[in-house]
């Protein structure tokens, strides 16, 4: 086993003994004390649902990796690990897909599927009162030095860039103390974000054009370790 990978293991049981603490603490507080003001949900009667959203899917398989890896496989896995792990800390959670599909209707035409499919995710927002989106991608870029993770936010919700702050910097501190990327403000380029009016950020979990980059996240290990970076930044700011 190599020095790397040894490392991201000790990280991995030590912060999920960590996770599971703050976990049982926060639903046992919350009970008690009324949400605190930077939250995410304004009505704390209301239950909270976070909706995973996995990027791409079937016919359309986002970003290919330098080892040929596809993005639609990485952000289908990462995206049911953290909502396993979000289910076990008392989250409700809601996956926009759990299989390898895009979300257009049946019957749409081709030429309109990518918009069906884009239309569909956006529709989870509607279905309930308090929801925060979180949509899961792999990045690309033709500047092979570039790495780590990226986070988007709606402009659209006054607390979506506190929630990319607060994931952005988890990652830093926990996982990637080389990351100095800033969170960025949705352009109009990303659907999701520029439609949706609750809570939304969209994650860039690196770069499959970078070499050793598409080899990190193709590891389980590490792709685990990531998923604990960014459920304990969920966790900050979005209540149980």
């Amino acid at each position: 086993m190599t020095k790397q990978k040894s490392q991201i293991l000790s990280f991995g049981g030590v912060f999920l003994a960590t996770i599971f603490l703050f976990s049982s603490l926060f639903r046992i507080t919350s009970s008690y004390f009324k949400a605190t003001p930077d939250v995410l949900v304004e009505n704390e009667c209301e239950e909270t649902v976070i909706i995973l959203d996995a990027g791409h899917g079937g016919e359309d398989g986002g970003a290919t990796g330098t080892n040929g890896v596809l993005e639609k496989d990485l952000n289908l896995t990462l995206c049911h690990d953290l909502a396993a792990f979000l289910r076990l800390a008392g989250y409700t959670v809601v996956e926009t897909r759990t299989e390898d599909r895009l979300l257009y209707p049946e019957g749409t035409k081709k030429g309109h599927k990518k918009q069906g499919d884009l239309t569909g995710r956006l529709r989870f927002t509607g279905q309930y009162e308090n929801c925060v989106l979180i949509s899961i991608h792999m990045n690309t870029f033709p500047d092979q030095s570039c790495e780590g993770v990226q986070v988007w936010y709606s402009q659209n919700h006054p607390t979506s860039e506190e929630l990319a702050r607060t994931v952005q910097n988890n990652v830093a501190t926990l996982l990637q103390s080389n990351n100095h990327r800033r969170i960025k403000a949705a352009t109009s380029g990303i659907y999701l974000l520029r439609h949706a009016k609750v809570p939304a950020i969209l994650i860039e979990c690196g770069f499959l054009s970078t070499p050793a980059d598409c080899e990190r996240l193709c590891d389980p290990d590490y792709r685990r370790s990531l998923m604990l970076a960014l459920f304990a930044g969920i966790c900050e700011k979005v209540p149980v």
